[in-house]
């Protein structure tokens, strides 16, 4: 793998840890800060990948686990790998697919908060995890499967994704120190297990990102970190539970950046899927370079459609019935193609209540602009000097867009 930081830094912003730069790929550059859209299934649900790319966006990423189910990695390798299978010509990051298998026996952490019951056949399950790897069944067909650091690495060989992470165990919330330090030194084995496959067997070309865990414990954080930031990967990912709310969570994150100021400033840092409004502001002001969450299509999908309004967490629930009759646009000024079009809201809001795609794939393509707008926000406040009154004025209600041209 490529021993030289990917990562130029050009600006930092002398008030808090953020820095701006370009991550160069096999693929091409990406501009960072910079927020990443899934194409779990090898798509950005309902949007070609010109649309995508036209919207703002470098980079995408793909969910191993879902792929290496169906259709297959060997399948999509023979296409030539992941970028000629989905048409996609720019940077790709693929996850490890820990999080989706350590999911199916602990649930997502909201599911633990809230007392959700996740262990069902629909949802696959855990067979058995050990030093060698995990034995589950999939949601699929209830096959048995296996996915250890080699299997992980692997299959993302065969996509051959720019960016690839490491197989990590996913801690669960709700457990204590000493499983969490068992569950992170774990982690760390199955590190060198990737990297050391990676060295052998991998792409050239695929930058590899090691992934700190620790849970919410500041020392087992910090060591995870420093441990990561040693390594030989060229980049490093945050990753596994991070707290039970945002102020929490924003401190923990801030354990690990600050170490990596310190032990690795020139390795580009990755938030796994972590990307509410304010979680980018503040994000990138804990200086991290690159985010990735389901948040702006899954919200679209459902009816829902980001709006300057920080109050109701910037969105609004265009399903409700009191938009029924509104004949205003998704969102007043908003320049992206979905409102360029005149749609009143009134007509969304019956496209999605029938379940018709127009209505999903308009609101998809709103909430992607959006984001995409409010990055090019931060990056060019990087640049300009002025993140912190930028950060303010998007924290207070100010469209993204209208606060600072883009960089």
């Amino acid at each position: 793998m490529p021993r030289v930081t990917p990562l130029r830094i050009d600006a930092r912003d002398p008030a808090s840890q953020a820095r701006a730069g370009v991550l160069t790929t096999a693929h091409g550059e990406v501009r960072t800060p910079a927020f990443v859209p899934l194409a779990t299934k090898a798509t950005v649900k309902g949007l070609l990948p010109q649309e995508v790319k036209d919207l703002g966006y470098d980079i995408v990423l793909g969910n191993t686990f879902h792929l290496f189910l169906d259709p297959g990695d060997e399948r999509i390798a023979g296409f030539g790998g992941l970028h000629r299978f989905m048409g996609w010509d720019g940077p790709i990051v693929t996850d490890s697919g820990g999080f989706q298998v350590f999911s199916m026996g602990h649930g997502t952490v909201a599911d633990e908060i809230k007392g959700r019951n996740t262990h069902s056949d629909r949802n696959g399950k855990v067979l058995g995890i050990e030093e060698e790897g995990v034995r589950f069944r999939s949601y699929l067909d209830g096959s048995e499967k296996f996915m250890g650091p080699e299997t992980s690495m692997e299959i993302q060989a065969n996509l051959h994704s720019d960016l690839a992470l490491v197989f990590d165990e996913c801690t669960p919330f709700n457990v204590d120190r000493e499983y969490t330090a068992r569950s992170t030194e774990r982690t760390h084995r199955w590190l060198e297990r990737c990297l050391t496959w990676h060295d052998h067997n991998g792409p050239r070309d695929q930058l590899v990102y090691g992934i700190v865990q620790g849970g919410v414990y500041e020392d087992l954080r910090v060591e995870s970190t420093e441990h990561i930031a040693a390594s030989r990967a060229p980049g490093v990912a945050i990753g596994g539970s991070l707290g039970e709310n945002k102020p929490q969570m924003y401190e923990v994150v801030g354990w690990s950046t600050a170490a990596l100021d310190k032990h690795a400033p020139d390795k580009p840092r990755h938030l796994l899927g972590i990307g509410d409004v304010d979680d980018l502001i503040t994000g990138v002001g804990l200086g991290v370079d690159t985010f990735d969450c389901a948040m702006p299509t899954r919200l679209g999908r459902h009816g829902v459609a980001l709006i300057p309004d920080p109050d109701k967490r910037w969105r609004v629930d265009l399903t409700a019935g009191r938009f029924k009759d509104d004949d205003a646009p998704i969102m007043d000024g908003c320049p992206c193609p979905a409102c360029a079009v005149g749609l009143s809201r009134g007509y969304v809001r019956y496209l999605v209540h029938a379940r018709e795609l127009t209505g999903m794939r308009l609101l998809t393509i709103h909430n992607l602009a959006f984001v995409s707008r409010l990055m090019a926000d931060l990056r060019g406040a990087i640049y300009a000097g002025t993140l912190p009154q930028v950060q303010a004025a998007l924290r207070a209600g100010a469209a993204p867009g209208t606060v600072l041209a883009p960089a």
